[in-house]
């Protein structure tokens, strides 16, 4: 078969299965099996696939009409410019995440949130697949950075992309429970986490792909999304020092109820995100 042809019927099976964006997926799907960038798969529409370049593109697409994400498929996602590994131990890092990253480069390059020290001394709970720890050492070389996740499986697929990246060196995977296995000595000047925010009780807003096939614990936190955020929240105001800033993602509705959480740190204010809804939380430990 042509390579325009397995496109097109691959293309016509996702319209058919009602998967969003089906040309886009079709493309991303051939390009990975074929190993090849798209304006290959344009030059060359007329090459016929090999056998086994055939049958592992169609299950490619099953796996994808099936509603699995095509980023477990290919097994990379791509944030703030990196390419991660990802699996179905992890969440698949979302764009709005990124904004935990640029909040926090903010506090670090206007002078608030660091010590007297070369850099700052962060934490990404709940790390995943260590997209936000990550991209802070990238974009912060002085930095010292750890990254905790309850999952053990979640931990080896962020070594793994500290490995790749070439960031080993840099950024220090812990298993833990929230903060319960490090010393909480206030010596942090940051804490983050994109932690698990959704209600039980709103399970019927969420995506069937995510709640099919990402990972529970990484998605609901107790009836009303807050299960983790209540224990972050004492756990981060040990583990920081005074001044020290509590930056966390949160769900478009938990604005209200995070802010009440934070009784008693000072500067607590939300940042939204491009479309202006409430997506990060910031607080200071006075």
């Amino acid at each position: 078969m042509q390579l325009r042809q397995a496109l097109t019927d691959a293309v016509r099976r996702l319209e058919d299965e009602g998967v969003g964006s089906p040309r886009m997926n079709g493309e991303m799907l051939l390009m990975f099996t074929l190993d090849c960038d798209r304006a290959y798969l344009y030059a060359h529409s007329e090459r016929e696939l090999t056998v086994d370049e055939q049958s592992r593109y169609e299950s490619a697409i099953a796996l994808r009409a099936s509603g699995y994400p095509a980023q477990y498929i290919t097994g990379h996602q791509e944030f703030w410019g990196l390419d991660l590994i990802v699996s179905p131990a992890v969440l698949i890092p979302r764009p709005e995440t990124e904004h935990v990253v640029e909040t926090t480069l903010e506090l670090v390059r206007t002078g608030k949130g660091c010590h007297a020290r070369p850099g700052p001394k962060l934490i990404d709970v709940g790390t995943g697949s260590g997209a936000i720890a990550l991209a802070l050492a990238t974009e912060l070389p002085e930095a010292e950075i750890y990254g905790v996740d309850l999952s053990r499986e979640a931990i080896e697929v962020a070594k793994a992309n500290a490995a790749r990246l070439q960031l080993d060196d840099r950024v220090r995977f812990l298993v833990s429970d929230v903060l319960e296995g490090v010393p909480r000595d206030g010596s942090f000047d940051f804490v983050l986490s994109n932690p698990p925010y959704v209600g039980f009780h709103e399970a019927d807003k969420v995506q069937d792909v995510v709640k099919k096939f990402e990972p529970r614990m990484a998605v609901f936190a107790g009836e009303h999304g807050l299960d983790i955020i209540r224990r972050l929240i004492p756990q981060a105001h040990e583990a920081l020092r005074a001044g020290g800033y509590l930056v966390f993602e949160i769900g478009y509705t938990m604005a209200p109820m995070a802010t009440e959480l934070l009784a008693g740190w000072i500067d607590v204010r939300v940042v939204p995100d491009l479309a202006g809804i409430p997506r990060v939380m910031v607080a200071v430990r006075p």
